[in-house]
């Protein structure tokens, strides 16, 4: 890998992070890199709760924290600020010494001791946005909860090894340290020890999980030199995608363990539907009262893997270390034995059985397939939620095609990034028409997956969930969709969810814009404001038990908030701004909105129900809303019509935009590289393109493998090829499926409105004007024109303006 593709990847962050003005602030850069975090599983939520300070005399420094899920680990968040400064020349950005971040490690450690040592107490007033963590930090009760403090260290920079005028990329580790701390508990002196484990993430790893496309970093338990205690295992099977191996595992290895990855242990799939949801009172229970009999009481887990190595002694084997490590059943109990320990409970006598299966032979996407059918039949005792959390759900798909199908009533598209990396890989390879597509997509008509479980969730009545964020929010999103959620009955996914949806974005987004980021913010809660001021929207019209609904489509057909209701929302998220910190029982406003309990304080309190009876609510209840019954007979005419599936059309039209000269250059460029069979592949799709014909599903898919591939190993053979896109081709799709989208909202017949199309087509003499019939015809019957039919009406694109 050039480290060139970490620096460009760089200036890609920095644009993407700018605002409105055209500046990158540091919270935006924490915010864009957060969910890359979330996805590589080193954090539970991509909510942090901003606690900006910086005293440069100190060299101090924090930007943000967040507590993880089962509350024993505080994770700190500090930016190094130059990295985001656009003077930095390439040179500057790459980092060769470990002295340079653990300077910057050491801006955030001072600040943690200094907090500790209550040195704050005095200096930091009230107000600031740093109070409420330097008040936990610096609490018994604080000390007392925190077993781990997590140090992130968010640097854009490469860090590299030079040898001569050559960069390669290389990865610092940074040793785990420990706090040792007296602490007063039920008027007890107490002493315990805080790890502190240190953690960089720089361009390096940023660009790692962007290519990886969702698959999180492997990781790699070593039992030999981590733990005294030798673990001996039998070997059970041997199949031949999987190997299994039996072992007692001691207490400690599995608390220890915990303490260490927490939530990063659990399967990476279906992995959270038991979640560590702390004690179980069974587990407990024995811990306490019979230690020694856990193994007979207890199942035990069961542990994933893709690599092994074990030993061999005195006619033993033991083992060494595991790739991959997942628990995929024994969350719970793996908690439980964390917990009961940390009560103060002696875990020295509990052994637990464990089963290993480690994968071998066997594909990334197959083995996604092998590890979640083991979680899900592994799990017997407890009822399992089987929703695909994975970028290829079929509804997470459905919504693809749709985005790919639908136009704005203004003619623009929304792009739904269903894998990691989608949107950025399309950049990289479309040479000169990367600056058309960043125009075609600003960064406010794209949304990805893990975006969507927030914004549908907060049009409804659990804002706390929406607060938690990642994969808390983003289940509960999957399982409304599935049927599995509070309703028990599956949307149904068509134009008119994904046209309300893209309204709740709109909204989301605008809410977003008007509290506004740093010093010129509403406040220091826009992740719980916003949230919280949408269900109390959602809660009087579709939340009543009444017919009232809130008219969504007025948002969607204006692709924004008008005056009235911005200025209405704002006055709502001022109003719930103080409620949040009137009603909170915490000083830490951002974890304390994770609870019901504030939820359940706020949308009954007496001042929401003044405001929602103020002149200015009546007004805006008035002009938004409709009766539930009046919705349904709206969206009946869309519901008639075949929902048209454009996805396997746009993805021939993506690669024949391509043009041939694009493959064979890539061909040319890679045949060392190549198999026969690629090599094929390759031909076929050239002669294809040539021959104006649709692609095969097979074909699509090897050539989206390809290219990902190419983005990973050698992705400068793209700046190696000099290719013209095929611009016309994606304007004839483009002005098809604007057509289309404008017969359905206006109801009109599909045949009759292309037939119209060809007429003049007919009249001007451009020929293959029939075309536009055969298209008609398809759309109406509900199926999407071939690639083919795309050529013969681009003849008459050609001649007019979109």
């Amino acid at each position: 890998m050039e480290v060139s593709e970490y620096l460009k990847y760089r200036k890609d962050l920095l644009e993407e992070s700018k605002d409105e003005d055209g500046f990158t602030s540091e919270p935006s850069f924490i915010n864009l890199v957060l969910p890359s975090m979330l996805e590589a599983k080193l954090i539970d939520s991509e909510e942090c709760n901003e606690s900006y300070y910086k005293y440069d005399s100190e060299k101090l420094k924090i930007n943000g924290y967040l507590v993880n899920e089962s509350g024993e680990r505080l994770q700190l968040f500090i930016l190094n600020e130059d990295s985001i400064n656009i003077t930095q020349t390439d040179d500057d950005l790459k980092i060769s010494q470990k002295n340079y971040y653990d300077s910057q490690f050491n801006r955030a450690t001072k600040f943690l001791n200094k907090a500790i040592k209550r040195h704050f107490d005095d200096e930091i007033q009230d107000s600031s946005p740093v109070k409420a963590l330097v008040s936990q930090i610096s609490s018994s009760h604080g000390i007392d909860q925190f077993d781990v403090i997590e140090i992130f260290l968010i640097s854009a920079t490469a860090t590299v090894s030079t040898r001569g005028n050559i960069s390669q990329p290389k990865r610092f580790e940074f040793d785990d340290d420990t706090l040792k701390i007296s602490f007063a508990k039920n008027n007890e002196q107490l002493q315990k020890e805080i790890l502190i484990i240190k953690r960089l993430i720089d361009l390096n790893f940023l660009y790692s999980v962007l290519v990886s496309q969702g698959n999180r970093e492997p990781l790699t338990i070593d039992f030999k030199n981590n733990f005294a205690e030798k673990i001996e295992v039998i070997k059970a099977a041997d199949e031949d995608n999987f190997e299994s191996y039996l072992c007692v595992l001691p207490a400690k290895v599995l608390s220890d363990l915990y303490k260490k990855y927490s939530s990063r242990l659990l399967e990476k799939n279906v992995r959270s539907f038991l979640q560590f949801r702390g004690v179980n009172q069974g587990i407990r229970e024995t811990i306490r009262l019979n230690p020694e009999k856990f193994i007979a009481y207890n199942n035990g887990i069961t542990i994933t893997s893709t690599g092994k190595e074990t030993e061999e002694l005195n006619g033993k084997i033991y083992l060494k270390s595991l790739t991959d490590f997942q628990i995929v059943n024994g969350g719970q109990t793996t908690a439980s034995i964390y917990f009961t320990n940390k009560d103060g409970f002696n875990i020295d006598k509990v052994k637990v059985m464990a089963k290993i299966n480690v994968a071998k032979n066997v594909s990334e996407e197959n083995l996604d397939d092998l590890i979640s059918k083991i979680s899900q039949y592994s799990n017997s005792q407890s009822k399992v939620s089987n929703v695909d959390l994975r970028s290829r759900n079929p509804q997470l798909t459905k919504l693809k095609m749709l985005s790919e199908s639908i136009i704005t009533p203004t003619g623009r598209k929304w792009f739904f990034e269903k894998s990691k990396g989608d949107f950025n890989t399309k950049l990289r390879i479309a040479g000169s028409a990367k600056s058309r597509i960043e125009k075609e997509f600003p960064k406010q008509n794209r949304f990805s997956k893990e975006e969507l479980g927030k914004y549908f969730t907060a049009w409804g009545d659990q804002p706390y969930i929406v607060k938690k964020g990642g994969e808390k929010v983003f289940r509960h999103f999957i399982e409304e969709l599935g049927g599995e959620g509070n309703d028990k009955k599956a949307v149904e996914i068509n134009r008119n969810f994904f046209e309300t949806l893209v309204a709740k974005i709109i909204l989301f987004r605008d809410l977003e814009k008007i509290y506004g980021q740093g010093k010129n913010s509403m406040g220091q809660i826009r992740s719980a404001v916003i949230p919280y001021s949408i269900s109390i929207l959602y809660k009087y019209f579709d939340g009543s038990k009444g017919d009232k609904a809130f008219d969504l489509y007025k948002i969607w057909n204006s692709e924004g908030l008008s005056n009235d209701l911005s200025q209405y929302m704002t006055n709502l998220m001022q109003l719930t701004n103080e409620l949040i910190k009137k009603y909170s029982q915490s000083d830490d406003l951002g974890e304390y909105s994770k609870k019901r309990e504030l939820w359940d304080d706020i949308s009954t309190s007496k001042e929401i129900a003044e405001f929602l009876n103020t002149e200015d609510s009546k007004s805006i209840f008035e002009k938004y809303s409709t009766s539930k019954k009046e919705l349904e007979k709206k969206l009946k005419p869309n519901s008639k019509n075949k929902e048209v599936d454009f996805k396997f059309l746009k993805d021939n039209i993506n690669i024949h935009c391509k043009t041939s000269e694009f493959y064979k250059k890539i061909n040319s460029l890679l045949w060392e590289n190549l198999t026969d069979n690629e090599r094929t592949k390759i031909s076929n799709i050239i002669a294809l393109i040539q021959q104006r014909d649709n692609l095969t599903s097979d074909l699509i898919s090897f050539e989206e493998n390809l290219i990902q591939k190419i983005r990973i190993d050698q992705p400068e053979i793209f700046d190696k090829i000099n290719w013209e896109t095929n611009k016309l081709l994606e304007e004839t799709f483009n002005y098809i499926v604007k057509k289309y989208n404008a017969s359905i909202d206006k109801s009109e017949n599909v045949i009759s409105v292309f037939e119209k199309v060809g007429s003049i087509a007919k009249h001007k003499g451009i020929k293959y004007d029939s075309v536009f019939s055969e298209i008609g015809k398809n759309l109406n019957d509900g199926y999407s024109p071939t690639t083919k039919q795309i050529y013969y009406a681009s003849h008459y694109v050609a001649t007019i303006k979109n």
